[in-house]
């Protein structure tokens, strides 16, 4: 729905409501959502064509029914019917529809027809189709509540809303939100995604007073462009939690490393944080983070300092190291802090950070207050049992806390912990169960602060290069183009087998013998390197490529022993020009160790991304190893991804390995191979890529 002249008023607060194949049987579907409707106090019309107690046969003598054209027809009935029943629908001035049934395009065959039947349909009407195969949706401050699923008559209005690719995860995360005391202001399933879909949703959560944080689940991703600019839009207002499924789908390797390991998966996780979500590795760690960025959001920040309060060392010590893990920053508190924490708290308790206050009494208030007002603590954790001594969360909503943020982390029996849940909602308190869902929530805000913050400033202009980029890319000519970007190459050679000994007297030492042929991409894995060549070797050398029938070689000097990165940009067919770093080697490829981003980047975005990788120690000179310059690097990058938005008509570039070696070139590095891929001619690009791998097979409604 990318027409601004289209809503989602008509689905989502609908003047009035068609439910289409309805039914007085509740074990069917149409009888399931005619229950669930119940409640909403507008005016519903019931439609079977075979007829039943007050039902009407047909659509246009329904709609006539109701007094006021309806904005939404709610369809329960079969797939093969439902192109033609939208399309009656639709002349009775329906502006919105809700399609449960399964059996389109997952199934393949005839379905994906049907579902081409169904989008002309909504495309012709201009129809805000939401699904198919789905369980529908959830406005409970409305009491709408378009959904078969039993039990959404219990849930509350509260103010996550929920945008959900399945069905099934809307309700379960639905019901979870519920058990967390914090209800939604809004829960839709997608299914299929017709016309409404996760964009249009996350717009409407940015301009809806009622949600206050987005709970995001994605499997596909239609229009890369369109989510990370809807993300960025929603987020300067209102938080995004996201969740990505698919992270075990390797995908079809590209030409070059670059490709390879910028899977779908990671590449979607990497780019939504950098447009500003805050993005988790399962379902609890999202309701816990959406959650707490509902109660609670700290402004943006570099990096935030957690003050953790526990009245238990044990638990204490999980979140501690927890935290510290996912590199939150836990400062030492100053002396002021710390004498005041003394005057209030019993001997042999621990005044640091964290503060553990022993079982707590009826001046923990005053312990908070004496932590918030520390200047390098900018939110407080605080950590507690359900006890008769203190009311946790009244001793919180008591304390001076000033600017600082507050997470409140609750254990205790379920009907102690349910009640305090309920009084910290109440109170307007971020507030979760136990050390674990204490760190979701804390690391979840600090996560939201430091994106906001590295996305403010300028981007990263980079150098332009104004070559031709037609014609066969070899190693030499790709290093030609490093070298016209400024970045350093090994002084080197290109010759054919006669001129090889010739070209090895002008170099300096041993030297590096390679193909030079655009057709063999990755030359150690067939043999087309050869190290420490000499006068006395290059024979043997030039006898191991000859059967390789490369046209022409390439002799250059060898580099120092230093630290191997693999840098690249590539043209993302979803989401267009993406950098990439990692280090270099085998374990790169295995682990995936790699951090990604969009450019054009903020200079801070991309010199984040080494601080993202497992291996990022051996970039800060483990061991007296180099060490890798982020600026450096990030300029390096911006070099990179320049090339592709100033060059349609180019898909990849790689150096790897660029090895890292101090006192080689300005900073430090020199490229040592590198590898140009032009986009293939009238390439046709993907519009979509199924995240998780594989298309959904699974449905999510009965057979109706």
């Amino acid at each position: 729905m990318t027409d601004t002249t289209s809503t989602l008023q008509p689905l989502l607060d609908p003047a009035a409501i068609l439910l289409v194949g309805a039914s007085t049987d509740h074990d069917k579907l149409g009888g399931a959502m005619a229950s669930s409707l119940a409640s909403f106090d507008r005016p519903v019309a019931l439609v079977n064509s075979r007829g039943g107690d007050g039902m009407h046969t047909d659509v246009a003598a329904a709609a006539a029914s109701l007094g006021v054209v309806p904005d939404l027809a709610i369809l329960c009935v079969p797939a093969a019917v439902c192109p033609d029943v939208l399309e009656e629908c639709a002349r009775v001035g329906v502006r919105a529809a809700l399609v449960c049934a399964g059996g389109f395009a997952e199934v393949g065959g005839e379905g994906v027809a049907l579902q081409e039947r169904l989008a002309d349909v909504a495309a012709r009407h201009r129809l805000a189709v939401l699904g198919p195969n789905t369980s529908g949706f959830v406005v409970p401050a409305a009491d709408l509540r378009a959904s078969f699923v039993p039990g959404v008559a219990r849930v509350e209005a509260g103010s996550v809303a929920v945008v959900a690719a399945s069905g099934g995860l809307n309700h379960a995360l639905m019901f979870a939100l519920e058990r967390a005391g914090q209800g939604v202001s809004l829960a839709v399933g997608l299914g299929a995604g017709t016309s409404v879909g996760a964009v249009d949703l996350l717009r409407h959560a940015a301009a809806d007073p009622r949600t206050r944080a987005v709970a995001l689940h994605l499997e596909t991703v239609p229009d890369g462009e369109a989510l990370l600019d809807a993300v960025r839009t929603t987020t300067r207002t209102t938080p995004v939690a996201a969740l990505v499924v698919g992270e075990h789908d390797l995908g079809d390797f590209a030409t070059s490393h670059t490709g390879a390991l910028a899977t779908s998966w990671r590449t979607t996780r990497a780019l939504l944080e950098q447009a500003g979500a805050v993005v988790v590795d399962d379902e609890e760690q999202l309701v816990a983070v959406a959650s707490t960025l509902a109660a609670t959001r700290l402004a943006p920040h570099a990096d935030p300092g957690v003050g953790l309060v526990t009245a238990q060392a044990g638990p204490g010590l999980l979140v501690t190291d927890a935290l510290l893990g996912a590199g939150v920053r836990l400062p030492e508190l100053g002396a002021p802090a710390r004498e005041r924490l003394a005057d209030l708290l019993p001997p042999m308790t621990h005044l640091g950070n964290p503060v553990d206050t022993g079982r707590p009494g009826p001046r923990h208030g005053e312990v908070l207050t004496a932590v918030a007002d520390d200047p390098g603590v900018d939110l407080v954790a605080v950590y507690a049992l359900a006890e008769p001594v203190v009311d946790l969360p009244a001793s919180v909503a008591a304390a001076d806390l000033g600017d600082a943020s507050v997470v409140v982390g609750l254990d205790g029996s379920a009907d102690e912990v349910a009640l305090g849940r309920r009084d910290a909602a109440k109170r307007g308190l971020a507030c979760q169960v136990g050390a674990r869902g204490l760190v979701s929530g804390l690391v979840g805000l600090v996560a939201d602060a430091r994106t906001r913050h590295r996305a403010t400033g300028d981007a990263v202009p980079g150098r332009s290069w104004s070559g031709a980029v037609d014609g066969p890319w070899d190693e030499a000519r790709a290093k030609d183009l490093l070298d016209a970007l400024g970045v350093p190459t090994p002084a080197r050679r290109v010759v054919t087998e006669d001129g090889a000994r010739a070209a090895l007297a002008e170099l300096d030492g041993p030297v590096v013998l390679k193909v030079c042929d655009p057709a063999v991409a990755h030359k150690t894995e067939v043999g087309g390197v050869v190290v420490g060549v000499t006068d006395d070797t290059l024979d043997a050398a030039l006898a191991q490529v000859r059967g390789l029938g490369a046209p022409r070689l390439v002799l250059e000097e060898m580099a120092g022993s230093g630290l191997d990165l693999v840098v690249g940009a590539r043209r993302d067919p979803v989401f267009g020009p993406v950098v990439l770093v990692g280090v270099g080697g085998v374990a790169t490829e295995v682990y995936a160790d790699v951090a990604l981003a969009a450019v054009p980047a903020t200079r801070a975005q991309l010199e984040a991304l080494p601080g993202r990788l497992r291996a990022r120690a051996l970039l800060e000179g483990h061991r007296g190893g180099p060490v890798v310059d982020p600026g450096a690097l990030a300029d390096l990058l911006a070099d990179l991804g320049r090339l592709l938005l100033d060059h349609p008509d180019l898909d990849e570039v790689e150096i790897n390995p660029l090895r890292v070696t101090p006192g080689v070139g300005p900073d430090g590095w020199v490229a040592l191979d590198a590898l140009v891929v032009p986009a293939p001619p009238h390439a046709a690009r993907p519009s979509e890529v199924e995240v998780r791998g594989a298309p959904a097979t699974s449905h999510e409604t009965p057979t109706v």
